[in-house]
């Protein structure tokens, strides 16, 4: 008898363990604990559209974050946000990033660099690439190169069937900024090329990017400083509230 409620507690124990490691702070290769600096996305709900944008930054690890400049509106994916896998968020019932879906990322996100369609502007300290009429972002999941930009004039291993022509894209990829998902490793068919950049319009949802005016797009670049760890940190409202201590997320109204 003894024995039996044994193994029964120490099943239900391994049961708890396990739940408690899907709820884990996401870790990116930078870890968001020593980041100085976040751009907050939030939307209604997992469906959304349409969403908010706000800068924060704190003094060091140990301070409070505080928000820098006002609020801004955002679009995210056509059919709104799924969690990426990058959040450890396995247990989670919303739905999850995959290749084409629609969807943008959610979860907390490294912002590594910039891109823009002419010279690196002054504004800018992220490193920065020039766009080409040969430079690609490439979404095929059974491409080396899987979701990363590329020179396909320079990499010599042609092996994907399906990219997108960045400088093609036209006017919403003059300025932009590459968001870490699905990076650290790449995971085939887990999402890719995945942006900040200038948005088509207000309710125009993107393939999984988060897009905004072309003034708010240049004044989040001007913010962004490499050595402060910049990251995006994107969830529903509700979601975002409910891991806002756990996370030590900061705090919005």
């Amino acid at each position: 008898m003894f024995k039996s409620l044994l193994l029964i507690l120490l099943i239900f124990s391994a049961g708890v363990f396990a739940q408690v490691k899907t709820v884990q702070t996401p870790t990116p290769k930078t870890p968001y604990s020593k980041s100085l600096q976040a751009m907050v996305v939030t939307t209604k709900d997992w469906n959304a559209v349409q969403g908010k944008a706000q800068m924060f930054e704190r003094a060091d690890t140990k301070s409070e974050w505080k928000a820098v400049g006002a609020v801004f509106p955002v679009v995210v994916g056509e059919k709104g946000l799924a969690w990426s896998d990058d959040a450890r968020m396995m247990a989670e019932t919303e739905p999850h990033k995959v290749e084409g879906d629609g969807k943008s990322p959610a979860g907390i996100f490294i912002l590594t660099s910039a891109f823009g369609s002419k010279a690196k502007p002054d504004f800018v300290t992220l490193p920065f690439t020039q766009l080409e009429e040969s430079t690609e972002c490439v979404d095929d999941v059974k491409s080396a190169s899987y979701n990363k930009i590329v020179d396909k004039y320079k990499i010599g291993n042609l092996d994907w069937n399906s990219s997108e022509k960045m400088l093609a894209v036209g006017a919403q990829y003059d300025l932009g900024v590459f968001v870490a998902h699905n990076s650290y490793p790449v995971e085939k068919g887990k999402g890719s090329c995945i942006f900040l950049h200038v948005w088509k319009n207000e309710s125009s949802g993107t393939a999984g990017c988060t897009a905004m005016k072309r003034e708010n797009i240049e004044m989040v670049l001007t913010r962004l400083d490499a050595k402060k760890n910049p990251v995006l940190i994107q969830l529903p409202e509700r979601t975002y509230q409910n891991y806002q201590k756990l996370w030590k997320l900061p705090k919005i109204k």
